[in-house]
């Protein structure tokens, strides 16, 4: 008989099993699914019992997280003895005054992947680095390189800070005038912008797309993050300041910052109301001012 350790040896170390999954753990990996169309309007879920084993939990756990979906409008018939079932209209839950806000890193690329599924696909972008809107396109690209969405054209538009700014964040804590925050930051932003750029214009050639992607520069940093998706959406977040530390330079310094990926974002649908409409509406005034007034053309040197 052979007896299953309880670590796995791995290089002559024991290593410990994962921690189980916690029912929000749960709740975000089948919330990304429908989000994303894996689990579509009206399908029956998979029973407690299957995604217990699915995901090594218990049915407790997995009875937590739909009931957590349930809140949220995504399922109905959440009960004991049948499974549940995929809401009519799961996207309608996304906006409006019952939408409850996600982190960014959660939110933004399921809403980034039901835009590219128009033939037209138009998202504007004002945020501080562009990682979040970068990571977030990976996520369509992919549904497009499987062949399984393919918009005709892709206009994207993105305003960031100027690299002539002193930016408010990130700054040193008891130096704010030292350049190393900013010159750290100025770099990641340049990464991002390369990579988003070249990952978008390969749609011309791998795929024949019409693709558009335009970046400038603000004159000030901005205090919150917005994404506009084919006028029909804006997705907004507040940019919370924290200190932390961090090594820069090979040195430990103290921080003030924001962590973008961790921003709530607060969603408002055109269909939800008058309240979002108009919400969506002004964001696009407000987006459209600033890229023709005050922002300049983006440079990407260091």
């Amino acid at each position: 008989m052979v007896v299953e350790p309880k670590h796995a040896v791995v290089n002559g170390r024991n290593r410990s099993p994962r921690p189980p999954r916690s029912h929000r753990e749960v709740a975000d990996e089948l919330r990304s699914r429908i989000r994303s169309g894996q689990l579509r309007a009206g399908q029956r879920m998979p029973t407690q019992a299957e995604l217990a084993v699915e995901f090594g939990v218990e049915r407790g756990t997995v009875r937590q997280a739909l009931r957590v979906l349930q809140s949220e409008h995504l399922l109905v018939n959440v009960s004991k003895g049948s499974p549940a079932t995929v809401a009519d209209h799961p996207e309608q839950a996304l906006t409006g005054p019952q939408a409850l806000p996600q982190s960014t890193m959660v939110a933004l690329a399921p809403r980034i992947t039901a835009a590219f599924a128009a033939p037209h696909v138009r998202i504007d972008a004002l945020c501080l680095t562009a990682v979040s809107l970068t990571l977030a396109m990976g996520e369509p690209l992919r549904e497009i390189h499987a062949g399984r969405i393919k918009p005709a054209r892709v206009d994207v538009r993105v305003l960031l800070p100027s690299r002539d700014i002193d930016l408010a964040f990130p700054a040193l804590v008891d130096d704010m005038a030292d350049d190393r925050p900013r010159r750290r930051w100025l770099a990641h932003r340049n990464a991002q912008v390369r990579v988003l750029r070249h990952n978008l214009l390969a749609l011309r050639a791998t795929h024949g797309i019409d693709v558009r992607v335009s970046f400038r520069a603000l004159p000030f940093t901005p205090p919150v993050k917005l994404y506009l998706l084919n006028g029909a959406e804006a997705l907004f977040a507040y940019y919370t300041l924290m200190q932390r530390g961090e090594e820069i330079d090979h040195e430990y310094l103290e921080l003030y910052d924001a962590q973008g990926t961790q921003s709530m974002l607060f969603p408002f649908g055109r269909e939800a109301g008058l309240r979002d409409t108009t919400f969506v509406e002004q964001s696009h005034l407000w987006f459209d001012a600033l890229w023709r007034t005050i922002s300049s053309e983006l440079l990407i040197t260091n």
